[in-house]
């Protein structure tokens, strides 16, 4: 399992576009790393834990996002 340190202003959906290419996967950061959950905007240098993704994540789109 691999680590991010945050740098101020860092999002969730901003935090999953880097590690994982898909800001819809966010969800797996924030079920790995429970305690920031309530943050919306992060401070520098928190220690969120980076789950790997090993098998194929479906990722439904709502749909006013389907084009």
């Amino acid at each position: 399992m691999r680590e991010y340190v945050t740098v101020q202003g860092d999002l969730w959906d901003s935090i999953a576009r880097q590690l994982y290419d898909n800001e819809a996967l966010m969800h797996i950061l924030i079920d790995a790393n429970p305690q920031y959950r309530n943050i919306a905007v992060f401070p520098a240098n928190c220690i969120l834990i980076v789950p790997e993704i090993t098998r194929a994540v479906r990722v439904t789109w709502p749909p006013w996002r389907v084009g």
